[in-house]
């Protein structure tokens, strides 16, 4: 974080608390208090009404007649955004997303958040890794700079690649950057678990109308009608994928779910995770494909154990 980050980052903290403590400043931060006293009086001298307390409890505050006028969003509407902040937070993991929660805390009495909804997702190692050519990819988006890097496909085959980037996306659990590949001239999107070797070249791109080529070239993959008997163990995670609807009852033992699903290793690959929660029964040409796909799992670890 550079000064001018902090020096905002502690105008926004001083609105939201009355006092805070230089030493929570030095820990907060990462710097020292010789650093701290430098950036009170920066904010000093900018005009910002900045006042010290002495002693044991002392610390920094700003004067009540600088905090900012609330009336535009009240308790409710910033508990609703910062939940979906702190969502975002957690699958980016980014130092910017956690400034800005900072600035709208800022906004609010902290006893009017009673934090009514939580959200969790799970704290994966690899998250942090890609971190890196996720900051990257998005900063060559805002700067129209263009990428170039190494692309493993799901076969394992190796392509160099270069890409006007224009939106990251984060789905189900992956993030995706779609940009346009100037080896295929035409628009991409690349898992950045599958991009190695990234690099940001100096040149910079007029950006394609890229709103219009999402509306006529949106990919989805055909689904296929399906119905399948399942325990009541996966039932509540079928109504959050599928809906009430797609629910019915069969008997003692099983519940009978309609659905559609595509016809290919996405499809199996999800459904093969109920294990035995889940008995496909028609159409026969998924059922047959389906039942390939586990025998080849099966057969695989029978040649290598």
């Amino acid at each position: 974080m550079d000064k001018v980050e902090r020096l905002i980052s502690i105008i926004m903290i001083l609105l939201k608390k009355d006092l805070v403590s230089t030493k929570e400043f030095t820990q907060l931060f990462g710097v020292s208090k010789r650093t701290i006293l430098r950036d009170m009086e920066t904010l000093s001298l900018s005009n910002i009404p900045i006042y010290s307390v002495h002693g044991v409890n002392g610390g920094y505050g700003i004067m009540d007649e600088y905090k900012v006028d609330k009336r535009l969003l009240n308790s409710s509407d910033v508990e609703n955004i910062l939940i979906a902040l702190s969502g975002l937070e957690k699958i980016l993991i980014s130092e910017e997303v956690e400034l800005t929660i900072k600035k709208m805390e800022a906004m609010v009495n902290p006893l009017s958040l009673k934090g009514s909804i939580q959200l969790s997702f799970y704290a994966w190692e690899g998250r942090s890794e890609i971190l890196e050519t996720l900051k990257l990819c998005q900063k060559s988006i805002v700067e129209s700079k263009i990428i170039s890097f190494d692309y493993i496909d799901k076969d394992g085959t190796i392509t160099n690649r270069m890409v006007e980037p224009y939106q990251l996306h984060f789905s189900e659990t992956s993030w995706y950057l779609k940009g346009f590949c100037l080896h295929r001239q035409e628009f991409r999107t690349f898992k950045l678990s599958r991009i190695d070797n990234l690099k940001r070249d100096e040149a910079t791109f007029r950006p394609r109308d890229y709103e219009l080529e999402q509306k006529e070239s949106g990919y989805q993959p055909q689904l296929i009608a399906v119905k399948a008997l399942i325990s009541p163990n996966i039932k509540d995670q079928f109504i959050e994928r599928f809906g009430r609807k797609s629910i019915k009852s069969y008997s003692s033992d099983y519940f009978l779910a309609a659905f559609r699903i595509p016809q290919n290793s996405i499809g199996f690959q999800f459904l093969a995770g109920f294990g035995t929660n889940l008995i496909i029964t028609e159409p026969k040409s998924y059922l047959d494909e389906f039942r390939s796909y586990l025998l080849n799992m099966v057969d695989n670890y029978s040649r290598y154990i």
